[in-house]
């Protein structure tokens, strides 16, 4: 299978357009969006509907649950709240019933594949996946070889080995037979791993590859402004942290 995962666009137009680019230019047929289509980002009505357009299979994020009233924000820090209220006042009403159809998990039973926003464990309460023990326990609440997710905007490949070794891989790796693996395809609009790049995933037959894409960051920020968002959020793409 040949197909590009993408996670956590969060608005961003100019970094959703440049991976899109990046995609087409692989002949990659096959889009998997894995969810936080809006939510900190100056263009959510335009980054859904191109998502709309473009993705084969299509996840909510907490973001997106978020700006449709349907996951608390309380819990959310100030900036984030502010983007949110922002977002639910300018999302249209089509767009808003079309995030809440969006699923929070999808499992490709041919591909052996499950994709998530989050976690494998309870995907609706929004966890984060951030250690290997972490991992470790994901490992164990889903039987397919690949489980590919986002939420932390933090791009890994985390391989459990036959012999049950947790081994990380930080630019993708080749796959090997007997192995099961969580993939975290990073961030398309929102990285924060010090690489301000956006950020998707490959997938083929042999290899899981992270891929890196410059956009023009500036153009969004000055867009940010004009809304008048959170001054951090918009410091904050330019840095990848």
């Amino acid at each position: 299978m040949l197909c590009a995962l993408l996670s956590d666009v969060h608005a961003n137009l100019e970094a959703l357009d440049a991976v899109l680019k990046d995609v087409d230019g692989r002949n990659i047929q096959d889009i998997l969006f894995l969810g936080d289509a809006v939510g900190y980002g100056p263009d959510p009505n335009e980054c859904v509907e191109l998502l709309v357009e473009r993705c084969k299979v299509l996840l909510a994020g907490n973001h997106d649950r978020a700006a449709i009233g349907l996951t608390d924000i309380t819990y959310f820090n100030a900036y984030a709240r502010n983007a949110i209220e922002w977002t639910m006042k300018v999302l249209t009403e089509k767009n808003k019933e079309i995030i809440g159809a969006w699923p929070f998990e999808k499992e490709m039973k041919d591909e052996d594949i499950l994709l998530v926003h989050s976690t494998p464990k309870e995907p609706a309460e929004w966890h984060y996946l951030l250690t290997l023990w972490d991992a470790e326990i994901n490992f164990q609440y889903f039987d397919n070889k690949f489980c590919f997710l986002g939420h932390s905007h933090q791009p890994f490949v985390i391989e459990k080995v036959p012999s049950g070794e947790l081994i990380t891989h930080r630019d993708g790796t080749r796959l090997r037979e007997g192995s099961r693996y969580i993939i975290n395809t990073g961030s398309v609009g929102q990285p924060r791993d010090g690489d301000p790049r956006a950020c998707y995933a490959i997938m083929n037959d042999g290899d899981i590859d992270i891929v890196r894409v410059s956009y023009d960051i500036a153009s969004v920020q000055d867009k940010m402004k004009k809304e008048h968002l959170p001054e951090p959020l918009i410091e904050r793409i330019l840095m990848g942290k």
